[in-house]
């Protein structure tokens, strides 16, 4: 049976409605032929109980009510009638935003508050009505990726069709491919943006579209909040076919030229060295062994295994623990430091299911039986910038101009080695690795050795301006070998560093606060923050507070100076001890708040590491109680 949809808005009295035909149904499903008046009858009648939001009413109405989304309207009414409150106010509640970055949220077929045809598209041609006012290319490129999550591909083949109508020349990815190679792709083809469909690491009832600009960066100011202001003006979605774009070259499969040119340019950044390594690497369910295994072999290792139960491509991420296929998570590894047990690897490796981030576990020494742990990204990072620093000095060619990249929420042990090294570290950046991108442009690519963020996120080269989980395995692939054959393990090589520069430490809880009022939950959270921070974390005095919205320190005292940096939603307070600090800010891509906690101890205050590390376990246990007591 076909649905209905309801043509002219209906005013707060409640009057008359003009009827229309139906037409479709949508996303293949079926709706019973339901009496209009009845189902806004319903609707208002569920809004004056409270079973709905004031907001979810007007745009579920909205949707009941607009031509331009009457294909949708029959399976809103199937809802109503059905009465499925709660799953209309969570698709409804609120209109998904369009961040500096793309979409991001739960697949369901309708909704607002949703990622659905409907949502992506507007994606899609807000992006293209926007990049067609400021190119004067005739057919500008757009090159599109996607990942193995449910309907990555539908999506995909979607926004090739609606870039397609708008003009442009559209460059497919055919097969699952990595973030990092779809910021290669918009280079390598010189197009005029990007888009690639992928949730990253969210867990599997999520997915989302990422664009890029020509840069092969995602969005930076002021074309972020130009795209953004075009997505929320879209009505009409254009689009064509895209089998017949195929047919006419309006659309062009390209992934083995480009995947053969990625690694390429992955593998330029290689630095010779010992290859004796037995690897496991596991993609987690995702696309990563379309890159980081040709990565791994064209590097010269060899002797690589694919972690069994993860290999395939699965967008429910089955064999992860909790089905959240994220390297942050030391869960991940468990399994995979048993089987690395079993034959003796020595390290493994994980990329989350996009491959754009890189966790790893590794023995803490070659005795046999000797324990394994988790390397933390902040730790990556460190081992990284210090080894790709001392291998430029070692081939003479170091020089004052190069520099290093970090966010304000990562480890300052990779400043304290770029001063080493006497390199410029570049640290002030906000959260996101697209203000990391925007340096490499701003300072010129040409000596930019490497970039880091926290979250598991890595890039040396100049092929991208996204993180890469594939250069980063390859580079830490190659740091664990030459370790090896020197009789060291990365654990032993990061003890090193905090012997020498001070011992670091890092960590981070998330408060979600999801739902109507979690937006509210969480700007009433900064405002108390920035408005009376505590006087006491973990038991050290605040000295100070950073405020990068208002770009003003607050002292303890209440004298207050100017604040350099960038303009963010991000608040650090500075304890009185040297190094011991707590940034706050609201996630841009889920409805939560995190806290990130950083102690320090100098190298002249370390006696003994092992009885320094316990000292400062205990210091951020005590700081991580009373940050969640401050969140409650």
């Amino acid at each position: 049976m076909v649905g209905l949809y309801l043509r002219g808005k209906i005013d707060q009295n409640k009057e008359s409605v003009t009827l229309a035909t139906p037409t479709k149904t949508v996303n293949n499903r079926s709706a019973k032929m339901i009496d209009p008046e009845q189902t806004l009858s319903l609707l208002e009648t569920a809004a004056a109980d409270g079973k709905l939001s004031d907001t979810a009413v007007d745009n579920i109405r909205d949707w009941l009510t607009n031509p331009h989304l009457a294909e949708y309207a029959p399976l809103v009414a199937e809802h109503i009638e059905n009465q499925m409150w709660q799953e209309l106010d969570d698709a409804f509640w609120t209109i998904i935003p369009f961040g500096t970055g793309g979409r991001r949220g739960k697949l369901y077929p309708i909704g607002t508050n949703a990622i659905n045809d409907r949502t992506i598209g507007e994606s899609a041609q807000g992006l293209a009505d926007y990049v067609r006012e400021h190119t004067d290319e005739e057919t500008p490129g757009c090159a599109i990726a996607y990942d193995t999550r449910h309907r990555s591909r539908d999506f995909a083949e979607l926004c090739s069709e609606i870039m397609m109508a708008a003009g442009f020349k559209v460059y497919f990815l055919d097969g699952y491919r990595s973030t990092p190679e779809i910021s290669f792709a918009v280079r390598e083809k010189n197009c005029a943006c990007g888009i690639m469909i992928t949730a990253s690491h969210n867990p599997p009832s999520d997915n989302a579209v990422k664009v890029y600009w020509s840069t092969g960066g995602q969005l930076l100011p002021p074309h972020d909040r130009g795209v953004i202001e075009r997505v929320g003006q879209v009505t009409e979605i254009k689009r064509g076919n895209f089998q017949e774009g195929l047919d006419s070259g309006r659309i062009v499969y390209c992934q083995e030229e480009v995947d053969a040119a990625f690694i390429r340019a992955v593998v330029e950044q290689s630095i010779p060295g010992p290859r004796d390594l037995k690897v496991i690497y596991t993609p987690l369910h995702g696309v990563g062994t379309s890159a980081v295994c040709p990565a791994l072999e064209a590097a010269g290792f060899t002797d690589v295994e694919v972690f069994g139960l993860h290999a395939q491509p699965d967008p429910d991420f089955t064999n992860v623990p909790g089905h959240v296929a994220n390297p942050e998570n030391p869960a991940v590894f468990e399994a995979i430091i048993q089987r690395a047990k079993e034959v003796g690897a020595d390290v493994v490796m994980a990329t989350d299911p996009d491959a754009d981030r890189l966790g790893c576990a590794a023995p803490r020494s070659f005795k046999p039986g000797a324990e394994w742990g988790t390397i933390t990204g902040n730790q990556i990072g460190s081992l990284l910038s210090d080894f790709l620093l001392d291998s430029l000095k070692e081939a003479g060619t170091l020089t004052p101009e190069h520099y290093i990249v970090k966010t304000l929420v990562t480890t300052e042990l990779m400043r304290r080695i770029a001063d080493q090294y006497n390199v410029r570290c570049v640290g002030d950046l906000l959260v996101g690795f697209k203000w990391i991108g925007g340096v490499m442009d701003d300072l010129g690519p040409e000596r930019f050795v490497f970039g880091a963020e926290e979250s598991y996120g890595f890039l040396a080269g100049t092929h991208a301006r996204d993180k890469d989980g594939a250069v980063a395995a390859m580079l830490l692939a190659e740091l664990a070998a030459r370790l090896k054959s020197q009789g060291r393990t990365l654990h032993q090589r990061l003890d090193e560093l905090f012997c020498k520069y001070g011992y670091h430490a890092e960590t981070q809880i998330s408060v979600r606060m999801p739902g109507a009022d979690g937006m509210d939950r969480m700007k009433a959270l900064m405002a108390g923050l920035r408005e009376n921070p505590p006087a006491m974390i973990g038991g050290m005095k605040v000295a100070q507070s950073r405020d990068y919205l208002s770009n003003k320190v607050v002292h303890a005292g209440g004298d207050s100076e100017p604040l350099e940096g960038p303009t963010g939603d991000i608040v650090i307070l500075d304890l009185e001890l040297e190094g011991n600090y707590v940034a706050v800010r609201p996630s841009g891509t889920e409805p939560k708040v995190k806290f990130y906690m950083f102690a320090y101890q100098s190298p002249t205050r370390i006696t003994n590491l092992e009885t320094t590390r316990t000292e400062i376990a205990e210091r951020m246990a005590l700081m991580e109680e009373d940050l969640a007591a401050l969140a409650e």
